[in-house]
């Protein structure tokens, strides 16, 4: 019988070295950083303690979140908020815009919070932003990693509507582990959400993190059901533990494992794998389109 993820407990295990990162620093980290609070934004580098902050920052990038930085779903592996959100702002399109434009970038990725309480599930906010983007950086091409919308479907369509170059939502783990790892989210319905992405013509790509108790063949299991949902684009990480309120890490999977993934993943069909320790959903996302 596989082992069941626990909550109880801080990890206790040492990282290793390839788990290294450098602290952040730089003039382009600085000005990025100064972008983000000029325009009352918040990044999902910062709300969740993303281990690449200080290279990504460093060259000029961030991933920005819409909606607020309070979730209304309790993921155990998440480090954002979990809560009752504020009230949405409909500036906040222009806001993202701008900032797309201070910062230069010829690639932008957008993601959110889940807001389950709103009735269009926050997709309003999510089609205003993909179009002020364009409107105002009409050379930017965009990447959203979007919620899953509880099965709204009229929500899922706003966004693609807007026709942004790639579509991403995370599955995050394996099967077996769906109702420990994310309680509030479904595995069918994620991968239902990835269909009809790719129906409506848009480019998909979805990410999972490795270290959490799954097996290799399971592993193997959730790249054949994406790809059997139109999936194009899929990257594999190390789960890293936020705090100890959050799952604990049950391995540190080797770089030679990550390697493994890539190369079978890429001769299973995809376009493109990422697959490493220190890879996460927007990591190279120029690298996407």
């Amino acid at each position: 019988m596989f082992e069941t993820p626990t909550l109880d407990r801080p990890n206790k295990r040492t990282k290793p070295d390839w788990l290294k990162v450098k602290i952040p620093g730089g003039t382009e980290y600085s000005k990025v950083k100064q972008i983000v609070k000029d325009n009352s934004l918040h990044t999902i580098c910062q709300d969740g303690n993303c281990p690449n902050m200080a290279e990504c920052w460093g060259v000029g990038t961030a991933t920005l979140m819409i909606l607020g930085n309070i979730c209304t779903r309790s993921c155990s592996f998440c480090a954002v908020l979990t809560g009752r959100p504020n009230e949405y702002d409909l500036n906040e399109p222009d806001r993202v815009a701008e900032a797309v434009r201070k910062m230069q970038l010829k690639h932008c990725v957008i993601t959110s919070v889940n807001r389950d309480e709103l009735s269009d599930k926050g997709s309003l906010v999510w089609a205003l932003t993909i179009r002020r983007i364009k409107e105002l950086n009409p050379e930017t091409t965009i990447e959203t990693l979007i919620p899953d919308f509880k099965a709204d479907w009229e929500a899922l369509y706003r966004v693609t509507d807007e026709k942004p170059e790639v579509i991403s939502h995370n599955m995050e783990t394996v099967k077996r582990l769906y109702r420990m790892v994310r309680p509030q989210a479904k595995y069918e319905r994620s991968l239902e959400q990835i269909k009809r992405t790719r129906e409506k013509g848009i480019r998909t790509k979805s990410g999972i993190m490795v270290g959490l108790g799954e097996t290799e063949d399971e592993v193997f299991e959730i790249m054949s059901d994406l790809l059997k949902n139109g999936c194009n684009v899929l990257t594999i990480g190390q789960y890293l533990q936020p705090t100890k309120m959050h799952l604990t890490v049950k391995e540190f999977v080797s770089p030679e494992q990550f390697g493994k993934y890539k190369t079978i993943g890429e001769d299973m069909g995809f376009d493109i794998v990422e697959s490493g320790p220190m890879v996460r959903s927007s990591y190279h996302a120029e690298k996407h389109i």
